[in-house]
Parts: C-alpha cells; sequence; structure tokens
C-alpha cells in the first residue's frame, strides 16, 4: 500500500534531503519546523539542490516545480496527525529527540510510524516517552539523502515486525535500498566510517600527505567516488567531531576519538562545504579546488 503523505520536523540539512528525496518519488510531505525563517531556509536548501540537478539534467524545469508543489511547509506540529509517518530531523540530541517524540504520541493518530534518524542515540530510549513502542523504527539516511542510494533500516528493541515491513516499504517508495541494522551505537555505516576520516586527519596532521593527494590516493587507489577529507567537509566537521565524541562516550574505544585537528579546525570556524572551507576549499560550485 502507497504511502499517502510523511510528517518531517526538522528542516535542517538532513530534513531537507529527506523531504526532497520523498517529493522527487511522487510522495506529499509536511516539513516542519519552529519558525518560519527556518522553513524558508530549508525550502531555499532544496531549491538550490534542485536547481543543480537541472544544472546536470537530472530533472527539468517543470520537474522542481512539482517536487516543491508536494512539499508543505508549517510552523509545530500541524498536519502531523494526518500522516502514515511522522520523522524526526532534528539535531542528535537526545532531549531533543524525546521531546519531539512525546509531542508525536501526543498529536498523531494510533496507527502512525513514528521515525526517528538518529546515527549514534538509542531508539528504545527515544520510543520509552511514547504510548506506541512497537510503532518506532529508525531510518537512518546517508548525506546527501537524494543521491544516497541506501538507508539503514533501525530496529529498536519493541519494532514491530509490521512496523519494520511498512517502513520497509517506504524506503522502496522513495527508491532506496536497505540495510537492516539492530540498535547499536553507529550501525554500520557510521562505526565504519568515523575511523577512515579520523586516520585520514591524522595522516594530514602528521603530514604524510597533503589533504588533495589523500583524498585522490584513495579515490584512485580504492575506487571511491569521494575522498575521506572531502566527505567530512560535506557532513561538516562540527557535526562529525559530535559524532565522533558520542561514539567515543558510548564505546570508550581510542579509534573514534576526534584527532586534533578536528577540533582545532572547528574552534576556528572551519567547518567544510557549509562555509566554503574545511580540509579542503570550496567555490560557490560546492566543488573542491584544492
Amino acid at each position: 500500500m502507497a504511502v499517502r503523505k510523511i510528517f518531517i520536523a526538522g528542516a535542517g540539512e538532513m530534513g531537507q534531503g529527506i523531504a526532497e528525496s520523498a517529493a522527487r518519488t511522487g510522495i506529499p510531505v509536511v516539513l516542519a519546523d519552529i519558525n518560519t525563517s527556518r522553513l524558508e531556509e530549508g525550502i531555499a536548501g532544496i531549491e538550490a539542490d534542485l536547481d543543480e540537478a537541472i544544472d546536470r539534467w537530472a530533472i527539468t524545469a517543470a520537474e522542481k516545480k512539482a517536487i516543491l508543489s508536494r512539499i508543505e511547509t508549517v510552523v509545530g506540529l500541524h498536519g502531523a496527525e494526518d500522516c502514515d509517518f511522522a520523522m524526526e530531523a532534528v539535531p542528535e540530541s537526545l532531549d531533543l529527540k524525546k521531546s519531539v517524540f512525546a509531542d508525536f504520541d501526543q498529536v498523531c493518530r494510533e496507527g502512525t510510524i513514528l521515525v526517528t534518524s538518529t546515527s549514534t542515540l538509542s531508539i528504545t530510549e527515544i520510543a520509552s516517552v511514547t504510548s506506541r513502542p512497537d510503532r518506532i523504527v529508525g531510518m537512518h539516511f546517508l548525506f546527501p539523502v537524494p543521491r544516497a542510494a541506501m538507508v539503514e533500516l533501525v530496529r529498536a528493541m519493541k519494532t514491530s515486525d509490521e512496523t519494520y515491513e511498512s517502513a520497509k516499504a517506504l524506503a522502496a517508495q522513495m527508491g532506496k535500498e536497505i540495510v537492516e541494522v539492530y540498535e547499536y551505537p553507529g550501525y554500520v555505516t557510521t562505526r565504519v566510517m568515523i575511523p577512515y576520516i579520523n586516520e585520514a586527519a591524522y595522516a594530514l596532521m602528521e603530514g604524510v600527505a597533503s589533504a588533495k593527494d589523500i583524498d585522490r590516493a584513495m579515490k584512485l587507489g580504492f575506487g571511491f567516488p569521494m575522498g575521506p577529507l572531502e566527505l567530512a567537509d560535506t557532513i561538516g566537521l562540527d557535526a562529525l567531531m559530535r559524532l565522533m565524541e558520542r561514539l567515543f562516550r558510548e564505546l570508550g574505544d581510542l579509534k573514534y576519538k576526534p584527532c586534533p585537528l578536528f577540533r582545532r579546525m572547528v574552534r576556528e570556524g572551519r567547518l567544510g562545504k557549509k562555509c566554503g572551507e574545511g580540509f579542503l576549499f570550496y567555490g560557490r560550485d560546492g566543488d573542491a579546488h584544492k
């Protein structure tokens, strides 16, 4: 059965990506945030990504218009009660995500499935503030969402088979392959990606090679579409460092402890592509220049 409509709380980069990806595949979306300025920034981000897709001949201007027409914006939770899925895409804070889920539980109808986009937090703990722990599931989308081929579908302790299958159907409707994982800090992608990026940062800090050549080596040597340092810049060094610190606290393994270079760059405001400078420098087109 096709999904009629989804609700997304949070119009930041992840919320934008999920909304765009759903709307591209014909799913109506209600995109929500706490004020109109955040929503305007969110829609502007989606429009910019669609304009880039037009430049690549991936979509037409008419398709862009159709995609945007499927995204409704609201302040607060208005409209969540009429959706098949209610997702949170807010910052990676346990208290914040639990607060959103408690609100969802009050507003959404009984059959609505509640989805968290967390990559490191306990879904079971997030679900504990609701009266429907069997209807909670994790969907960890990779960034950038519209161009990522897969999503990690995460079972919490009490996620029912029916909920899991419904979320699997949503992922398929959005054109995503799923990887089934069970609740554990970092799942698969984050816990494998972070040591890879962290070691590249150490290689740069220790003068093994330049940032450009470290990325070039990994792309040419292993066929990766993007090097580890450009990947870090794409995610955002501040967001990435928060993920590292959380995994280090959760697992106690030194491989997740942020390289000192990360801390220095975050203090200096060199956060990656979003500000034009991270390990590499970026022009207005978003391409790395050195």
